[in-house]
């Protein structure tokens, strides 16, 4: 069962009006049932009417908050983002550690965040193809870790570990889309996908290869 998104600390404007009701129970509320509904039935499935009533308000208090269930799943995913990011860390940091340990460590969180809340990655994943919107939020969180990817690989060669070759944003843009569609693949329910259990098992080495030309630490 999905874990319950929880509102992020900051305020953001970002899918609904910028009037600093980050923390107030009422969009808690909203969001808690947008995930429990996706969980249900897709989002061209589900009304306002039915976010409103399940947050305990009404239609108006709703559109105070958010201008669309669109704009509710933008609030989700992108909480769903932030999350990961959170429990990823400073691993992409700690890399001259432990090669292997560290790619393990800054993927693994992404894999169990999205398995966490796969209801929203399926219906974001789905969003991609008819919301320019959910598109553009993407977009802006693929060239996030595009860059981060980036200088994580160009700090391994500038050190020694990792060998000069393709360019490190172009390899970091090609891994990352890797990644971006195997999450959504495997728990989305979209096939063919890797099972769930070697999805981290299978991303690593991959990773490793690519950017020090072995599989194993």
């Amino acid at each position: 069962m999905d874990s319950a998104i929880e509102p992020s600390p900051a305020p953001s404007t970002r899918g609904r009006r910028a009037r600093g009701f980050s923390g107030d129970d009422r969009e808690r509320a909203i969001l808690a049932t947008a995930e429990r509904l996706l969980g249900e039935r897709p989002l061209s499935e589900i009304s306002v009417d039915q976010l409103a009533k399940g947050a305990g308000i009404s239609r108006p208090t709703f559109y105070f908050y958010f201008t669309s269930k669109e704009q509710v799943l933008l609030a989700l995913f992108d909480r769903v983002v932030e999350e990961a990011r959170s429990n990823r860390g400073d691993a992409l940091q700690r890399l001259a550690d432990g090669e292997e340990q560290g790619w393990r460590d800054a993927i693994g969180p992404f894999c169990a965040t999205f398995s966490g809340h796969r209801a929203i990655t399926a219906a974001a994943a789905a969003a991609q193809y008819t919301s320019a919107a959910v598109r553009d939020l993407w977009s802006q969180v693929m060239e996030q870790f595009v860059v981060e990817v980036t200088e994580a690989i160009e700090s391994e060669r500038r050190r020694g570990a990792a060998p000069d070759g393709v360019p490190a944003r172009d390899l970091a843009t090609v891994l990352n889309s890797m990644v971006e569609r195997s999450l959504f693949s495997t728990f989305s329910g979209q096939t063919p996908a890797v099972p769930e259990e070697r999805l981290l098992d299978t991303l690593v080495p991959v990773f490793l290869g690519a950017i020090y030309g072995r599989a194993q630490g």
